[in-house]
């Protein structure tokens, strides 16, 4: 346990700007800076917070809440949030009142406890840096922020002078009564003060996601860079792709090439002449991780690394990734360099291949199509994947989800900000877009077969090296998307997505179906959307 609350950091010292007096934190017992992970593992385990695993990773609980409460998750409304954020059901407006009064009493909370105190950056393109300060209660929340965000070298923490804070005390819960919040755990995002404060839950996703919301906010606004839910990686040859995609499309797992560097897996901005992680580390899912399935994952799961409410193979410390007694959400942090082929600094250029990926259990999307600046726009504000069956109570057939811009609970702006933003660099650069669909051919779930990985790999290759633009497209119908008629190792048959029905009158109807579902979907981005984007639209036809 740290006993010397003088020891400051690995470098034995603290930047001169170093005070939690500016937070108004003063009467905390002991701030510890900057510790080492060794440092904050050792003080999780005397606290008796968490326990090694046999990999060496430590593994905690993060309690109540083991994922994001987004009905919990608020933005002070004042002179400059109130007519710039899209407000609604995703950003609800605070008072800057209510804030200075929910801070105080987690100040007073803090008063003569123990803090952990960590200085990071995000954002690895050094024009669009953020300092960070990150004030947790627990050591482990603190291994979190050093695991996920940039970590400044020596040098660099001499003049540190943060530009936000974050404070992070789970054990403090509101009074809704008392001080305007839904219930007792919160998020607060204040851009005039630059700061988030986060209670009542230890979820330690609520502190990247704060972050990347706030970058979401000034980038677009500010300096012209597009923010993006994305996994990035660079070629051999500098070419940079892009890959979005919601939880199951497989974009941790496409955008992990043995052949290519990674920039990073979830959040990257898009400046001019740069693509560049928003962070350090990694946050996975680790539920039903093999090795084989996740070689990356599986190994960067060693000492540093930070395991979120897993189970264990009975009186053994080996972790039991099928076990989701606690939450189907489990997680695992680590820093980016626990991945062997990752890319330092982790930023690369201006993208060629943009890939969206969907898995459409409907079956009727095509495995690989070429998307216009103006069909790309459309399809990144609606950011479409399926539930299959079976995966949730009452879900018997599969269910349309829709998440704008891949990412909607974080985005502060309405989403046709970041499309036309998209649209804009698109055009600039020659940026190719292909939606790739890793879902389900020759029908629905639970009729038809789920493409195969080797032919979704084969496809974004023939993309990525351009041999797919020397094949013949052609244009289908109702999403008018454009398809290739043939692609190197690739079966033929299955790139038009009719053709592996057997029933086409059924294949119709469902395309159809589908298409509804995405013009009912984008009635809400619709008034602050211009037509060319709206253009893009699926056409119902009117014989199925």
């Amino acid at each position: 346990m740290i006993t010397n609350p003088s020891f400051m950091n690995e470098f034995g010292i603290k930047s001169k700007h170093s005070t939690l007096e500016e937070l108004g934190l003063g009467k905390v017992a002991n701030a510890y800076w900057n510790l080492t992970p060794s440092e904050l593992v050792e003080e999780t385990i005397v606290h008796g917070q968490g326990v090694l695993s046999d990999t060496g990773a430590l593994a905690i609980e993060t309690g109540e809440f083991t994922g994001r409460s987004p009905k919990d998750r608020f933005i002070v409304c004042d002179s400059k949030t109130e007519n710039t954020v899209w407000w609604g059901d995703i950003n609800i407006k605070f008072t800057p009142e209510k804030f200075d009064a929910l801070f105080n009493r987690m100040k007073a909370y803090l008063a003569n406890r123990d803090v952990y105190v960590r200085d990071a950056f995000a954002c690895a393109d050094p024009k669009y840096r953020m300092n960070l300060r990150v004030v947790t209660e627990f050591p482990w929340s603190n291994l979190f922020a050093y695991n996920m965000f940039l970590r400044p070298e020596q040098k660099e923490l001499e003049d540190f002078k943060a530009d936000w804070h974050i404070v992070c005390a789970p054990g403090f819960q509101a009074d809704p009564a008392i001080d305007g919040t839904r219930q007792h755990n919160f998020a607060v995002i204040n851009f005039t003060r630059q700061m988030i404060i986060i209670g009542g839950t230890g979820y330690t996703g609520e502190i990247k996601k704060g972050i990347f919301s706030v970058l979401n906010y000034i980038l677009p606004q500010e300096k012209n860079t597009l923010s993006m839910h994305c996994s990035a990686n660079i070629g051999a040859g500098g070419d940079t792709a892009v890959f979005f995609g919601l939880s199951g499309t497989g974009k941790t797992t496409l955008s992990a090439d043995p052949h290519r560097g990674l920039i990073g897996d979830d959040e990257h901005g898009w400046a001019d002449g740069s693509v560049f992680n928003f962070e350090g580390g990694c946050y996975a899912k680790t539920i039903d991780l093999t090795e084989e399935k996740e070689p990356q994952i599986w190994k960067a799961i060693k000492f540093g690394a930070l395991l979120e409410n897993i189970g264990f193979k009975e009186n053994t410390s080996s972790v039991d990734y099928l076990d989701s007694s606690i939450t189907e959400n489990t997680r695992v942090s680590y820093p980016i360099h626990h991945i062997e082929n990752a890319v330092t600094p982790s930023a690369g250029g201006d993208p060629k291949n943009i890939f969206f990926l969907t898995a459409d259990a409907f079956g009727v999307l095509p495995p690989i199509s070429r998307l216009s600046p103006e069909q790309a726009m459309y399809h990144f504000i609606s950011g479409y994947t399926a539930k299959v069956a079976g995966t949730e109570v009452g879900v018997t057939e599969p269910q349309t989800t829709f998440s704008a811009c891949f990412g909607r609970a974080f985005l502060p702006l309405h989403p046709a900000k970041y499309a036309e933003l998209l649209g804009k660099k698109m055009k600039e650069h020659n940026v190719r877009v292909w939606l790739i669909n890793t879902g389900w051919s020759g029908g629905a779930y639970g009729v038809g077969e789920r493409i195969k990985l080797r032919f979704t790999r084969a496809m974004i290759t023939a993309a990525l090296n351009g041999s797919l633009e020397n094949e013949e497209f052609e244009t289908l119908p109702v999403f008018h998307l454009n398809v290739p008629k043939s692609c190197p190792d690739v079966p033929t048959e299955i790139l038009n997505p009719r053709n592996t029905w057997s029933d086409k009158d059924a294949y119709d109807q469902t395309l159809n179906k589908l298409a509804g579902q995405f013009v009912k979907n984008f009635e809400q981005y619709a008034s602050g959307t211009n037509q060319d984007i709206l253009n893009a639209a699926p056409k119902i036809h009117a014989n199925a």
